[in-house]
C-alpha cells in the first residue's frame, strides 16, 4: 500500500491524490476506530431519507420535469384563504348586547318627526262602507281606535273640542266603531294609511290621537291618549 505524500494529500503509489480541502487523511489501523464516525453517518442518512419521504408524500419534493413543487404555493393560498374567512367570521358574527346591569328601557316612539307635515288625502269609509275624505272633517281631533276603543278619552276630547273642532274615531279594517259621545265621527281605515303616515305602531290599550288644522297641518300627535289636560293648549290652536 503506498505510502501518502510529504504533504499528506495522498499515497504516491498512482493513486489519484486526493482533493487538498480534505486536509491530512489519517488512516487508522484498528477499524473499530471508526465505529462512531460510521454510527453518526448512518444516523445522518436516516435522517435524509425520512426527510425526503415526507417532502414526496406532502408534495415538496422536486418534480421530475424540474419544475418547482406545487404543494407550497397551494399550502400558502389555502392558509391565505382561511385567514380572510376567520377575518370576516369575527367581523360578521352576531355579538351578544353589553349588559350594563340594568334593563335597557326603549322609550315609545314620539311623533314630532311628523308635526308640522300636511295630512296625506286619505279616503276613509263609514259605516255604510261610504267613502270619506278625511281632509273634509278638518279641523279636527283624529282618534285612532285600533287597538283600544278608549271611549271615555274620545268623549272627554269631544266635550273639550272648541266650535267647529270635529272629533274623529278612526278604527282599523273595516269594521266602524260605534261613536262612544254625541257629534264623534265615526270612521275606519281599511288601508292602514293613517297608522303607515305616523310610523307608529298601535298599543293594546291604548290610543293615539291626531291634531290637525284647517290648513290639513299636522300640529301634533298624542302616541297615547290621556287626559285632556295634556293637549288643551292644542284645541284652540286648531279653532284659530
Amino acid at each position: 500500500m503506498g505510502m501518502p505524500d510529504s504533504e499528506g494529500h495522498g499515497p504516491t503509489d498512482g493513486l489519484p491524490d486526493l482533493p487538498p480541502e480534505w486536509g491530512r487523511v489519517v488512516v487508522p489501523d484498528d477499524a473499530a476506530a471508526l465505529a462512531e464516525e460510521a454510527r453518526q453517518l448512518r444516523r445522518e442518512l436516516r435522517r435524509q431519507a425520512r426527510t425526503r419521504r415526507w417532502r414526496r408524500r406532502l408534495g415538496l419534493a422536486p418534480r421530475p420535469d424540474g419544475r418547482p413543487p406545487l404543494a407550497l404555493p397551494v399550502l400558502v393560498l389555502v392558509i391565505s384563504v382561511l385567514t380572510t374567512l376567520a377575518g370576516l367570521m369575527a367581523v360578521t358574527w352576531p355579538r351578544a348586547p353589553r349588559s350594563s346591569g340594568s334593563p335597557s328601557v326603549v322609550p315609545y316612539p314620539t311623533a314630532t318627526l311628523v308635526t308640522d307635515q300636511p295630512l296625506p288625502a286619505l279616503d276613509l269609509v263609514d259605516a255604510a262602507d261610504s267613502p270619506v275624505s278625511l281632509r273634509s272633517l278638518l279641523p279636527a281631533v283624529i282618534v285612532l281606535v285600533d287597538a283600544c276603543t278608549c271611549g271615555d278619552r274620545v268623549a272627554e276630547a269631544a266635550a273639550a273640542a272648541p266650535t267647529g273642532v270635529t272629533v274623529v274615531t278612526v278604527a282599523g279594517g273595516r269594521d266602524v266603531e260605534p261613536a262612544p259621545a254625541p257629534g264623534v265621527r265615526a270612521l275606519a281605515d281599511p288601508a292602514g294609511g293613517l297608522r303607515a303616515f305616523l310610523h307608529l305602531p298601535a298599543r293594546p290599550g291604548t290610543a293615539t290621537a291626531l291634531l290637525v288644522d284647517r290648513e290639513s297641518r299636522l300640529v301634533r300627535v298624542v302616541p297615547e291618549l290621556g287626559t285632556v289636560e295634556d293637549y288643551r293648549a292644542d284645541l284652540a290652536r286648531l279653532a284659530g
